[in-house]
């Protein structure tokens, strides 16, 4: 059924007969008269009792009383498809790994979705590799995390590099000491993420060149994010993100380390064919590429 067919019904119904409607929408009376014939052949039913004056049928009224919906969706739906065209609506599937889908993407997704009203967002939240694994999947259009192993189908944009900080009780011996090295850590109870962690891996890297072997057994705690709060009941000290740990919560005190490394990259990893990606999502990619430039 042709939603033109249906526009020239209604448009009879509401101006009362085919000669206004005829010229109301630029067309001869013959061709309305042909697209009514078209549209009861397609319905199976007459529309309009013909006289002096033209009334509804009641398969006609009925007809009516839906055809007004049906075009209301069909506008909306015109909208609709602008806005997504011109990346105004849509919805984008979004991963973001910790500690940056805590501390970074709620004030990345607001200041989008302040100037994008329409779209909608899905937040996923994993470990990179297992992100990864979902954006080759097509399940996510984009993720905000540490650098990945490389892979030919996947890009990463370098945003910044993550920076360390040392946390530790607020009654501990180091919490007032200045001027720290790794090496004054050595006799230390560490708690780690878990071995496949980019940040575990950094930490590791900086032991094993300036401390060796640590004298105390550490802990693995599968989450950034609330190391702080194992090293506020006292089990241990951390070597974390900045952003992770700060600012710090009560109980802990967080400390700058002279010698320690850079941390890994934080980034935007996308398909590296970006043509399939949204208007919307390469708009919000643009944003952050903003918001971190």
């Amino acid at each position: 059924m042709e939603i033109r067919l249906i526009k020239t019904f209604q448009t009879i119904v509401k101006l009362g007969n085919f000669q206004r409607a005829a010229e109301a929408l630029q067309y001869s009376q013959p061709t309305i008269t042909i697209q009514i014939k078209k549209l009861e052949e397609e319905l199976g039913v007459k529309l309009f009792e013909r006289g002096k004056t033209i009334t509804l049928t009641t398969a006609g009224r009925l007809f009516h009383e839906r055809a007004g919906s049906l075009l209301q969706e069909y506008d909306d739906l015109n909208v609709a498809l602008v806005d997504f065209i011109q990346g105004e609506t849509g919805l984008i599937r979004v991963g973001a790994s910790e500690p940056s889908a805590s501390k970074r993407l709620p004030d990345i997704l607001a200041s989008f979705t302040r100037q994008k009203t329409k779209v909608q967002t899905k937040v996923t939240i994993g470990t990179t590799k297992e992100l990864a694994g979902m954006l080759l999947e097509d399940r996510l259009d984009l993720v905000l995390c540490n650098q990945p192993e490389p892979h030919l189908e996947l890009e990463f944009y370098p945003l910044l590099k993550e920076t360390f900080k040392l946390i530790v009780p607020d009654d501990h011996p180091l919490a007032g000491r200045e001027d720290l090295h790794l090496k004054d850590l050595k006799d230390e109870k560490f708690l780690f993420t878990p071995g496949s962690c980019a940040f575990r891996i950094r930490i590791e890297e900086m032991i094993t060149k300036h401390i060796g072997k640590l004298r105390q057994s550490s802990i693995e705690v599968a989450g950034i994010t609330v190391i702080k709060y194992f090293v506020q009941s006292k089990l241990g000290i951390a070597l974390a993100p900045e952003v992770a740990v700060m600012p710090p919560i009560p109980g802990t005190v967080v400390k700058d380390v002279a010698d320690l490394m850079e941390g890994p990259s934080l980034g935007i990893l996308t398909r590296r064919n970006q043509a399939s990606m949204s208007r919307i999502s390469q708009g919000l990619v643009e944003e952050i590429k903003r918001m971190y430039a």
